[in-house]
């Protein structure tokens, strides 16, 4: 049972009136991105850019594996004026390795498009399940451009509006979508479906809640 005062985001509660979805990723939630699914060899030596960054609880824990990591977001949550429209951002291609980012539920296929005119490796995004629905989002997007590798959370990642909280709870189901950039044609792609097992306990640190 949900402690009291804490709502997690739900997949059939949005709230449609708020300009800006914060919504703080679990830093174990990133550290399982590159533990399960990306490898840690594959980017130690390599950049990243988080476009929206929040209050940088993914940023932190790429600083990790990552040589070094660009943190921007359209909204200035932290006071040290990182602010940067990352669908207007013109003139950045070629200068990161990878785009990693929980992009806000209404932009994701943008931020998604986007991200792969910059990344020269490839691009993370971290969605809903849900997102995989849709069937304009399949003629839009999935039929020309799907992702390489579907990671499914087995468990749940619970995200709480305005705030991290260690002891929230959660109704919905997430899972981080990879693009890697190469040569094959889109239309030649196999999306490979794979687990990331139960890792919380594993992944969580005391301060990420800090």
């Amino acid at each position: 049972m949900e402690s009291a005062g804490i709502y997690a985001v739900g997949a059939k509660k949005f709230d449609r009136e708020d300009k800006i979805e914060d919504y703080p990723t679990p830093p174990w939630a990133t550290r399982a991105l590159i533990e399960y699914v990306i490898g840690k060899d594959r980017v130690k030596d390599q950049n990243v850019w988080e476009p929206a960054v929040n209050r940088g609880y993914m940023a932190r824990p790429l600083r990790e594996y990552f040589k070094s990591v660009a943190e921007s977001d359209i909204h200035d949550y932290t006071g040290e004026g990182n602010i940067c429209d990352f669908l207007a951002a013109n003139n950045m291609g070629g200068l990161f390795n990878w785009v990693i980012t929980n992009p806000p539920f209404t932009k994701a296929q943008q931020f998604i498009e986007k991200a792969q005119t910059i990344a020269t490796d490839g691009v993370a995004m971290l969605v809903r399940t849900s997102f995989l629905e849709g069937c304009m989002r399949y003629n839009t997007l999935y039929m020309h451009n799907p992702p390489d590798i579907v990671a499914q959370f087995a468990g749940r990642v619970p995200m709480v509006k305005g705030r991290m909280d260690k002891h929230a709870s959660t109704a919905t189901s997430y899972a981080w979508l990879v693009w890697y950039i190469d040569n094959l044609h889109d239309l030649e792609k196999v999306t490979v479906l794979r687990w990331i097992p139960p890792c919380r306990k594993e992944l969580e640190r005391h301060e990420d809640y800090a």
